[in-house]
C-alpha cells in the first residue's frame, strides 16, 4: 500500500518537525504510531471531515487515550482535512488550538476528549459505543491506548466492564512497545501476557505488527467483521518506539524530549517529502 506508507512518512515528518520546532512533546511513541493513524484515517475509519460534527453520529469516532502522543494524532487530522495543514507548525505555542495534549475547549475539529490524564479513554470510548447502540447508529468506536496506561487502574475496570455490558461496537488498540517515560514496562511494572489478559475478562483479542502498514490494514478491517458478536476487540499492536528515525527507535529517553537541529537534520534525511511539509 504505497500511498499509505507515503502519508505515514510524511505523518513521521511533521511528528519531528513540530516537536523540534517548540523544542517540546513526545515522539517516541508518535513515531512508533503513524502508520497505524493514518490507516485509520485515510483507509479503515468511516469519518467526515468536515463539518465537524462533535456528537459523530452515523460515522465511526477515534479516541486517543494517550493524549501525549499528540504530535501524530494533528498530523493524522491535518493530513485527512480536519483543519489546514499549516495550522501544525503553531504546535504547543501560546494560544495555539494544538496543544501539548489534545483539549476540547480550543475546539479543534477532529477532538471531541481532553485526553493526557492516562486510564481515561477506554471509559470514554466505552461511553460513546453505548451511546450508539442506544441511537441505533451502526457505526464503530476505535481508540488507542499506551502500554504503561495499562497500569492504571481505570483501564481494568473498563476491561471488565466492556464484555459484561456486551459492547461489540468497539475496537480498541494497545500501542505495545514496551517502553515509557522510566525505562521499560518490564523494568517499571511487567505487563506478562497483555493479550491473555484481555481474552480473560472477554475479549476479542487480535495482534498484529503495527509498523508493517499492510498488517495494520488487514487487522484493522478483520476487527471491524468481528464486531456485533457480543464481545468487544482488543488489538495487540507491537511497535518500535521512535519507528522510522534509527537513533530514537527502541530507547526510552525519546519518549518525551526533542531533536536538536543537528538531530533534526538526521531524521528528516530518513523521512522524504511526500505530500509538502507544513
Amino acid at each position: 500500500m504505497p500511498q499509505l506508507k507515503d502519508i505515514a512518512t510524511q505523518v513521521r515528518r511533521d511528528i519531528v518537525r513540530m516537536v523540534h520546532g517548540v523544542q517540546s512533546g513526545h515522539p517516541g511513541g508518535s513515531l512508533g504510531c503513524a502508520d497505524f493513524l493514518t490507516a485509520l484515517y485515510f483507509k479503515v475509519m468511516d469519518h467526515k471531515p468536515e463539518p465537524f460534527d462533535m456528537d459523530g453520529k452515523n460515522q465511526d469516532l477515534f479516541f486517543l487515550s494517550n493524549g501525549h502522543i499528540s504530535p501524530v494524532f494533528y498530523s493524522a487530522l491535518a493530513r485527512s482535512g480536519y483543519f489546514p495543514v499549516q495550522e501544525l507548525s503553531t504546535f504547543r505555542k501560546l494560544n495555539s488550538r494544538l496543544q501539548g495534549h489534545p483539549t476540547t475547549h480550543e475546539h479543534l475539529p477532529g477532538v471531541r476528549i481532553a485526553s493526557g490524564s492516562l486510564g481515561q479513554g477506554m471509559s470514554v470510548a466505552i461511553g460513546a459505543a453505548l451511546a450508539k447502540k442506544l441511537n441505533n447508529d451502526k457505526n464503530l468506536v476505535f481508540s488507542l491506548h499506551g502500554d504503561g496506561e495499562l497500569e492504571e487502574g481505570q483501564i481494568w475496570e473498563s476491561v471488565m466492564f466492556a464484555p459484561h455490558h456486551k459492547v461489540d461496537n468497539l475496537i480498541i488498540t494497545v500501542d505495545l512497545n514496551g517502553q515509557q517515560i522510566d525505562g521499560t514496562t518490564d523494568d517499571v511494572a511487567g505487563l506478562g501476557d497483555v493479550g491473555a489478559k484481555f481474552e480473560v475478562f472477554g475479549w476479542q483479542v487480535l495482534h498484529m505488527n503495527g509498523n508493517d502498514m499492510d498488517d495494520v490494514v488487514a487487522t484493522l478491517e478483520k476487527a471491524k467483521s468481528l464486531t456485533g458478536k457480543g464481545k468487544p476487540i482488543a488489538i495487540i499492536m507491537k511497535t518500535v518506539m521512535g519507528q522510522g528515525v534509527d537513533f530514537m527507535e527502541g530507547h526510552h529517553e525519546w519518549h518525551g524530549i526533542a531533536p536538536s537541529d543537528e538531530q533534526l537534520a538526521k531524521a528528516l534525511a530518513q523521512l522524504p517529502e511526500t505530500l509538502g511539509d507544513y
